[in-house]
């Protein structure tokens, strides 16, 4: 889906963890560089590779692939994409998620050893085979809070972590657009927090949020739902406010 000149959010769906998932990676690019944001599930490299040629952007023109966290529906296809590129293309993610998407440490949410027998024998053999060997490759850049990457207008790297430990999001400065990763969650256009089953750290998360409300948004694209516009910043507002209060009662 076309959000403005250069920006394409782009749309693979799928099965994965026993449901029907609609994921959205990112597209940027310009005259001289296009770049990538996260790359779905294993098994779907031909949907974005058709997804980003429908754009008309030629896959093998990469020459960034930023992850926004090791979550392996995130980090499926990146060792294909970079073989594809043909070297072109750099890796960038946070340190801390680095050694995960290596493989030198094992995915913190999906490993086998860590579920129980009724999980694993309810899961489907194809995605424990892929559990048991997530997809990994090299990351040749490493990314820190307030960093600028000099793509496309420019990228602001902002670490929101509460997902996971080194989870960033990305400010796209030229199109005023968020990318959330899964710092946010959006539906039917709504922007909800980050599901808390698979959110380690929801206090965090949430406290997280509040860097979001120092940029000048026009839209937020979230990896699980899509697209946000209207009054992004006043949403998260009240998704903040909300905790607080909550956290407040609690008490």
């Amino acid at each position: 889906m076309r959000m403005s000149d250069g920006l394409e959010m782009l749309e693979i769906g799928g099965e994965a963890f026993g449901q029907r998932m609609m994921l959205n990676p990112v597209l940027v690019w310009d005259e001289e560089a296009s770049v990538l944001i996260d790359t779905g599930m294993p098994g779907q490299f031909e949907q974005i590779r058709r997804e980003i040629e429908k754009a008309g952007v030629p896959i093998s023109s990469l020459q960034a692939v930023i992850l926004t966290h090791q979550d392996i529906d995130h980090i499926g296809n990146l060792p294909d994409l970079l073989q594809e590129a043909g070297g072109r293309a750099k890796s960038y993610a946070h340190k801390l998620e680095k050694p995960y998407i290596e493989g030198e440490r094992p995915l913190m949410k999906t490993d086998p050893k860590h579920m129980d027998e009724e999980t694993k024998k309810a899961m489907p053999q194809a995605l424990l085979a892929i559990l048991e060997h997530p997809p990994k490759a090299k990351i040749d850049r490493e990314l820190e809070d307030g960093m600028e990457l000099p793509f496309c207008g420019g990228i602001r790297v902002i670490a929101t972590p509460g997902h996971t430990a080194g989870h960033i999001s990305l400010y796209l400065k030229k199109s005023k657009t968020l990318i959330t990763g899964d710092a946010l969650v959006s539906s039917e256009g709504v922007l909800q927090p980050p599901v808390p089953r698979v959110t380690p750290d929801m206090k965090q998360a949430i406290k997280s949020l509040e860097k979001f409300l120092d940029y000048d948004i026009d839209r937020v694209i979230c990896y699980h739902g899509g697209v946000s516009e209207g009054d992004p910043k006043e949403r998260i507002r009240e998704i903040i406010a909300k905790d607080k209060l909550v956290t407040y009662r609690q008490k």
